[in-house]
């Protein structure tokens, strides 16, 4: 019996050692080892979810879309939580997903990883049948797809956005942090098989993106767009762009590249179908500078419209400036109707370097317009001090200077608003913003009639006409720099002008690289879009014709081709 009695002692005091020790054990894990526990079941079990803002909308001034956020659906699994995944569903999961069953199971594979994508960006419907296999684990998620209404035709200027949603070109990366707007966030429990089970939390709402409202009207640009393409491919040219531009208030209504790209498809984007031209490319402008020296002329009293120049070809040193068509006397006004160098650089060389830099700075050359687009440039404007006679000359007729085809649009604000050189923007503004005092108000008004005459029989951008309306401009033709010499066989082609010429309501610019189909002077390979575009757009804008009586457009096919090279 005391044997017995021993043993039914030993085995009580055996299971009281051990349920000791399970209490000490549940104590050390409730309390030693409670925050350790914690964080292991939620890393299993806890989940952040990301509530997707909604990307703001891009509208032009009318309200119309160019880049609007459709939902799509993203699917993702946790192969540290699936259980085992039969072939049949390997296989229908890959079928759907458009993947190898290889791929699908490299995925699965690597037990330790909480989080993969199988698939971004699909349509609901898809996501549906995906979650309809019942494969533990495999989740979904709601994303947002930017989606592009204007196509090709605006690509470069309102860029795109990227697999994540975030802007990575033009004004979708220039205006990131409004587009965007701010995610929230829901912390949930979910169990094995990727269902929520409860929150753990509040949820914290999502802060859609703003709409940004550009100055940009859709169907100017498509007018734009079309005769810019129409243009490059006529002239079997390298690229192209144009700009329009409210001569008012310096809105940027249209801005158009050729060539493009379509950013909803963007799989076989080369890098030169990205270059926003009109904004972030470099040139000489050629003969569309001579307005200027000759607007300082007459600012400064040292001409008029009707006074006579000798403009016979003279040196300056080993240099000789000459005419294409030379003629011994001009006046004013013709030396811009014509596109005199002489005339234009004799205006020029009137003044000191530094009086002539402090216009053209005036003017905004050499300055950066400040548009809001990402990598716009200022051009090129060298210190005055470092200028020789001859350089100050070609400088007159756009040689030695560089600009963007904004910035030499922008800089025609300073004739159509009445001497002022105004801001210009991306977005619409709601009044015209003060300028910057350039010329007089008359003097402005001096050289809208003598750039009327350019368009004019006799001048040299007599395809730049628009039935009903006086316009007003300059050609231009420049060879291209190559290797640190002027070719013979490469130029651009530009025609800068505005319309009414009598009461300026836009500007269009348009630019032409590297014609090869013939001709390659301005007046001849931008004229014709130049009158389209601003035909096409003063129609648009109900615009009241100023002249629409004595206007009679003079058939192409009849218009001798005014040769004008700089």
């Amino acid at each position: 019996m005391r044997i017995a009695s021993g043993r039914v002692t030993l085995v009580l005091g055996g299971i009281g050692l051990l349920f000791v020790a399970l209490v000490i054990r549940a104590l050390y894990l409730q309390v030693a080892q409670q925050d350790f526990l914690q964080n292991q079941g939620d890393a299993r079990f806890r989940r952040v979810l990301t509530l997707e803002a909604t990307r703001g909308v891009i509208a032009d001034r009318n309200g119309e879309p160019l880049a609007i956020s459709t939902p799509v659906q993203t699917i993702w699994a946790s192969p540290a939580g699936m259980g085992p995944v039969s072939n049949e569903q390997v296989g229908a999961l890959a079928r759907l997903l458009e993947l190898s069953p290889e791929e699908v199971r490299a995925k699965f594979a690597d037990k330790k990883r909480e989080f993969v994508y199988l698939k971004r960006q699909i349509s609901p419907e898809l996501a549906e049948q995906v979650m309809a296999l019942g494969i533990p684990g495999v989740a979904k998620q709601q994303e947002f797809r930017r989606y592009y209404p204007a196509g090709e035709m605006l690509s470069q200027v309102i860029g795109f956005t990227g697999v994540d949603g975030k802007g990575q070109e033009g004004l979708e990366l220039a205006r990131e942090k409004m587009l965007a707007g701010q995610s929230g966030s829901r912390v949930v429990l979910k169990d094995r098989r990727g269902y929520i089970v409860e929150d753990l939390a509040a949820i914290e709402r999502p802060r859609d993106g703003q709409t940004l409202t550009l100055s940009v009207d859709r169907r100017l640009q498509y007018l734009a767009y079309r005769e810019v393409k129409g243009a490059v491919e006529a002239n079997k040219a390298k690229a192209g762009a144009a700009v329009v531009l409210d001569g008012r208030t310096g809105e940027i209504l249209a801005l158009a590249n050729y060539p493009s790209f379509n950013p909803n498809n963007r799989m076989q984007l080369e890098p030169e179908m990205r270059r926003n031209r009109a904004v972030i490319d470099m040139f000489e402008p050629g003969s569309t500078m001579k307005p200027f020296p000759v607007a300082m002329a007459l600012e400064n009293g040292k001409a008029r419209p009707t006074m006579l120049m000798d403009t016979n070809t003279y040196r300056i040193g080993p240099a000789t400036v000459r005419d294409t068509h030379p003629k011994p006397l001009m006046t004013v006004t013709e030396v811009i109707q014509k596109s005199s160098n002489v005339g234009s650089s004799r205006l020029a060389l009137q003044f000191t370097p530094e009086q002539m830099w402090t216009f053209y700075d005036a003017a905004g050359f050499g300055r950066n317009p400040h548009a809001g687009f990402p990598g716009e440039v200022g051009g090129r404007l060298r210190d005055w001090k470092g200028w020789r006679p001859i350089e100050q000359a070609t400088m007159s007729f756009g040689y030695g200077v560089s600009v963007s085809l904004l910035q030499l649009a922008r800089a025609y604000t300073v004739f159509t608003a009445d001497g002022n050189l105004l801001p210009v923007s991306f977005t619409r503004i709601s009044a015209p913003p003060p300028g910057r005092p350039v010329i007089r108000p008359d003097t402005a008004r001096q050289m809208r009639e003598m750039m009327t005459t350019v368009t004019q029989v006799g001048g040299t951008g007599t395809r730049a006409q628009v039935l009903g309306f006086n316009v007003g401009g300059k050609s231009g033709t420049a060879r291209k720099l190559v290797g640190g010499r002027y070719v013979a066989d490469k130029h651009i082609g530009m025609f800068v002008g505005f319309a009414p010429a009598t009461r300026p309501r836009l500007i269009v610019a348009v630019m032409v690289d590297e014609p090869k189909g013939g001709s390659y002077y301005g007046g001849t390979v931008a004229g014709p879009a130049f009158s389209a575009i601003m035909g096409g757009s003063l129609r648009v804008l109900g615009e009241e014709p100023d002249n629409p009586a004595n206007n009679t457009l003079i058939p192409v096919d009849r218009l001798p081709e005014v040769r004008e090279e700089t």
